[in-house]
């Protein structure tokens, strides 16, 4: 074959950077969950720490409530993931099962259904007839679940992962702003803190815009300005609880 017909054959080829193989619901839903859990730690214990710090220098103060707010904040992340999962997925269960239903007592009249949602999606009557009827012979749940209700039946939402994602992601992101705040000395703790818990918002902004395909720029400056504002305001808090009580 000429060089024309090779380079003809290798364009018709899927591109080898994008998802066609199964599971990808399933690991951009962890992503989510491992990069939204991951923020929140860096926000919320870089939060925490810096507002202790601006009412005392006393280390062990600083350790205790640092741990505790990674713990709470972790099993909070996870819990809370937990449960939007559960739900979400009951609701993909509850549609299927009636898609179920309604295939199993009236499968002419879903067929039809199927052939005027790939109409309203470009093709001629005909050929959505066809494909309607080419796609339900081979697995009409399939066919129905992804064109209809957006689900794929054999990749449903996993709260276990999307729990774990979020418990050790927030974690991983809130041990930054602990160990910056605990192995600076007091005259730079607050300033190195800040500089660490920007540089890491940055990242998982860029990261977050890259999963959702948004522009990266203003993702990961929406995530800067937000931990900024955080640190600043839970510090003037914890100074001004600091200078009154003590």
């Amino acid at each position: 074959m000429d060089c024309d017909g090779a380079v003809s054959d290798r364009s018709r080829q899927p591109h080898a950077n994008e998802p066609h193989s199964g599971g990808v619901g399933g690991r951009l839903n962890w992503l989510r969950a491992g990069v939204l859990g991951a923020n929140d730690g860096i926000v919320s214990t870089a939060g925490l720490v810096v507002g202790v710090a601006g009412a005392t220098t006393d280390l062990e103060a600083i350790l205790f409530a640092g741990l505790a707010g990674v713990v709470a904040g972790a099993l909070s992340m996870a819990g809370g993931e937990y449960v939007s999962v559960s739900t979400q997925r009951d609701t993909e269960r509850s549609l299927l099962r009636l898609e179920r239903h309604e295939l199993r007592t009236m499968p002419e009249e879903e067929e039809r259904e199927l052939a005027q949602l790939y109409e309203a999606k470009g093709l001629s009557p005909r050929l959505a007839a066809d494909v309607a009827r080419e796609l339900t012979e081979k697995d009409p749940l399939q066919a129905h679940a992804e064109v209809e209700l957006g689900i794929d039946p054999g990749q449903l939402t996993s709260p276990w992962q999307a729990a774990w994602a979020s418990l050790i992601a927030f974690t991983v992101g809130a041990l930054l702003p602990l160990l910056a705040i605990l192995l600076f000395p007091p005259a730079v703790r607050v300033p190195a803190t800040g500089g660490a818990v920007v540089i890491a918002l940055a990242i998982t902004g860029l990261v977050s815009a890259r999963l959702g395909q948004a522009p990266p720029l203003p993702a990961a400056a929406r995530n800067v300005g937000v931990g900024a504002l955080t640190m600043l305001i839970t510090y003037a808090v914890g100074f001004l609880s600091g200078t009154v009580l003590g």
